[in-house]
């Protein structure tokens, strides 16, 4: 994720609306019209380790892959279970119209990446990592459903090229 400059959002009427998505459960949607290079929202939620946010219940007991955790450069998360905000709904797509990126002071906003039209759901890639093998039942919870023409069929970041 590219570093920035510190952001700040203005604080003008949301651009953006939650409501049921045919990708994934909730989603964001452009409420109006929004400008390429835009930035949309801060994700927001608590700050803490890696092994702290996991002592925390699953955001969905019945799809534990389901997560409001995002991993910063500095190896802590943001858990947007505890104090999260609209951000946390934004769901992945293999072909996004935003992009994460992280602030000097390890903020994560999300920034639109080209023009989005309104009712157009927001989405940015999800680049999930896993520590260690997945098994093909365990690979299976992170199937990707966005239905973009060059989909990958997994929210997991592509392995690196040997």
């Amino acid at each position: 994720m590219p570093q920035a400059k510190k952001v700040k959002i203005a604080a003008k009427k949301k651009n953006y609306v939650v409501r049921h998505s045919s990708i994934h459960g909730r989603g964001v949607f452009a409420a109006q019209k929004i400008r390429k290079g835009r930035l949309i929202i801060e994700y927001k939620g608590l700050r803490s380790s890696w092994d702290d946010a996991m002592e925390r219940p699953d955001s969905d007991p019945d799809d534990s892959a389901h997560t409001f955790l995002f991993e910063v450069e500095d190896g802590s998360v943001i858990d947007a279970r505890v104090r999260g905000n609209a951000a946390r709904w934004i769901n992945h797509s293999c072909a996004p119209n935003c992009a994460a990126y992280e602030d000097d002071d390890g903020r994560v906003f999300i920034e639109a990446r080209r023009a989005i039209v309104p009712a157009e759901e927001l989405t940015y890639d999800y680049r999930l990592s896993v520590d260690g093998r997945l098994t093909k039942k365990e690979r299976a919870e992170y199937i990707c459903r966005c239905g973009a023409k060059k989909c990958r069929g997994t929210l997991l970041r592509r392995p690196k090229s040997r």
